[in-house]
């Protein structure tokens, strides 16, 4: 099959286009024919080394943990799924696997395709999708009328928590550049911050939920303007995250700091699907990449300047 991969880590130029041997699946996972999958910054993280403590040395590293295609074979403990399924799926292994034509993808993570949705479409979802599902709904229980802020708002993460959290019936308060304003409000943000010209927290408002989807924020920062039993969320970890948020966990009452760590989960999945069915939700892509222009998607989105989502094209 073709795919992305690295024989060591770097920069963009470790990256490689080529033939590899197809994924063995276990009992439990499928067989799937990739259409598209996406990048996240993760995955040029892993290719840099910073999480080689995880992912070894065990080359070739076929990276990319979004994917969307056709189930072409499924193992003896899989009941939900059947060959010709369209699904998609953020994988729960390291490094993915997701950057090929075909992967292994389990049936604990998996979830049918949205119907009104593209592979193209639906392979931006995943990662990015149940990140700020789980922000919203495993971190801080969102509640209808809810003030909540979105720092890094036009991003990947940052684009799905403004719709989710609208279609959950927040208040959301989006902050992006001043190019990215309209394309924020297009999502349904309630109020714009343009931190080029403002600060974020010139104004004396206090937030229920303030998630900081790039992590440029601090608790410090933020707990004064968080309600006296908000919630700051951060998806960086770091010595001082850890201690706040032990800190704030031992006092059943106050201002709480939490670190998310997303997770595959083909239940949530489902979740963020009925959003996008109702329409409440859609894939903002940026760019269009076919595989073997890995290198220059990587380029780009390590640029930190991307609009929602790029994708890649992997099988016509």
């Amino acid at each position: 099959m073709k795919a992305a991969y690295i024989s060591r880590y770097g920069s963009q130029e470790v990256l490689q286009y080529g033939d590899l041997p197809e994924p063995s699946i276990k009992a439990n996972q499928m067989l799937v024919k990739v259409y598209a999958s996406s990048i996240n910054p993760i995955d040029w993280k892993i290719r840099n080394g910073l999480l080689q403590i995880i992912t070894g040395y065990g080359f070739p590293l076929i990276l990319g943990f979004d994917v969307a295609g056709e189930v072409v074979q499924v193992g003896s403990q899989v009941t939900k799924f059947s060959r010709g399924d369209a699904i998609y799926a953020y994988l729960d292994y390291f490094p993915g696997g997701g950057y090929a034509e075909y992967a292994a993808v389990s049936e604990k993570s998996a979830c049918h395709q949205p119907n009104n949705m593209s592979y193209e479409e639906a392979a931006a979802v995943p990662l990015a999708g149940l990140t700020a599902w789980q922000a919203w709904q495993e971190l801080t229980n969102l509640q209808s009328g809810q003030n909540v802020l979105v720092n890094g708002a036009s991003g990947g993460v940052g684009s799905f928590a403004v719709q989710i959290a609208k279609a959950l019936g927040g208040k959301v308060t989006g902050v992006c550049s001043s190019r990215n304003v309209e394309f924020l409000r297009s999502l349904g943000a309630d109020r714009v911050i343009d931190y080029t010209s403002e600060n974020i927290f010139s104004q004396p408002t206090q937030y229920d939920i303030i998630f900081d989807a790039v992590a440029k924020l601090s608790f410090s920062q933020c707990q004064p303007f968080l309600t006296p039993q908000g919630i700051y969320i951060t998806t960086l970890p770091s010595i001082d995250i850890a201690i706040q948020t032990v800190r704030t966990a031992i006092w059943p009452f106050g201002k709480k700091a939490k670190l998310l760590a997303s997770h595959a989960s083909g239940q949530q999945l489902a979740k963020v699907k009925e959003l996008i069915e109702a329409e409440q939700v859609h894939s903002a892509i940026a760019r269009v990449y076919s595989l073997s222009q890995i290198r220059a998607a990587h380029a780009e989105s390590e640029g930190g300047k991307v609009r929602g989502k790029l994708v890649l094209r992997i099988s016509p």
